[in-house]
């Protein structure tokens, strides 16, 4: 397995110079017979903790780099289009949860990662929660930021609805992030991954965790159930889980709100209460909906 900073073999996303959409370094490695395009800090913060963030449904990487480019100042950041999405090549087979799971420990592999906190959005919490299913030693911490899958969801005339209502929710500018994204994954993978989806075990896999887990929730996210089942969900749980919620957010919480995102990412990875910045708008605030027994306790101002 090699990297380069410049283009591998023959994909076709390589063939055409386009200027760098984030801050972060772009480049490429080629990984268990795919390309693979990846960004990564440009600078490493002395002795910094290892972050990957997991792109959602039928999306690139690019709608998390808002609030990747924030934490890529504290950690060591990477930011992949797994294998069928965005940039990155296709292989035959890869569209199911446990083979993206494989895919980030893959990729981990090849950049000679041993651990990492994992931060995903929509699709890629699940695919999170099944790496550290086969992966216990190998993640640090879990961020899952609204979280898709399951029967809430179901069936795919549902989903089209909840993503139709959650897609005026969201800024404008998400539209030119998302719209070519989704338009080169194609409707039969758009399938074959929905059904996939909705059908992992989220909440068993949930449940077996035992590491330290935030899960953040826009306030206005059609695609989640309302916060007193998500309360009921996380009560089940002894100790690991914080559940926060993010007034005036909907569903891509990593591109509307990184600033506030962000914010919570570092206050947890440091073991801190979640306060709210008095630097953010009125209009935007956080409430706790569950915190387990071992996460420190605090109000939310």
């Amino acid at each position: 397995m090699t990297s380069t900073n410049g283009p591998i073999g023959a994909a076709p996303a390589r063939k055409l110079p386009r200027k760098p959409a984030s801050r972060l370094a772009e480049k490429w490695t080629h990984v268990d017979d795919v390309d693979v395009f990846y960004r990564e800090s440009p600078v490493v913060p002395a002795d910094s903790r290892v972050m990957a963030h997991i792109h959602g449904f039928g999306l690139s990487g690019r709608y998390l780099l808002p609030t990747a480019e924030i934490l890529a100042d504290d950690f060591h950041t990477y930011v992949p289009d797994l294998p069928g999405f965005g940039r990155s090549g296709r292989k035959k087979g890869m569209l199911d949860i446990p083979e993206l799971a494989h895919a980030t420990a893959s990729f981990l592999d090849d950049r000679g990662v041993d651990k990492a906190t994992l931060v995903g959005n929509s699709m890629g919490c699940p695919v999170i929660i099944e790496f550290a299913h086969h992966y216990p030693d190998r993640i640090d911490r879990a961020v899952l930021v609204s979280p898709a899958g399951g029967a809430f969801n179901q069936p795919l005339r549902r989903a089209i609805g909840q993503l139709s209502k959650d897609a005026v929710r969201e800024p404008t500018r998400m539209a030119t992030v998302a719209v070519p994204d989704y338009l080169r994954f194609g409707v039969p993978s758009t399938v074959r991954l929905f059904k996939a989806l909705t059908q992992y075990p989220s909440l068993q896999r949930l449940l077996e965790l035992r590491i330290p887990t935030l899960v953040v929730l826009g306030e206005h996210d059609p695609l989640l159930p309302h916060a007193h089942r998500i309360d009921e969900v996380a009560s089940q749980v002894d100790s690991h889980v914080l559940v926060v919620l993010l007034e005036g957010a909907a569903h891509a919480i990593n591109f509307s709100h990184p600033g506030q995102l962000a914010h919570v990412i570092k206050l947890f990875m440091d073991d801190k209460p979640i306060l709210n910045d008095p630097a953010w708008p009125g209009h935007v605030r956080l409430y706790e909906v569950h915190r387990g027994a071992n996460h420190p306790t605090g109000e939310v101002d």
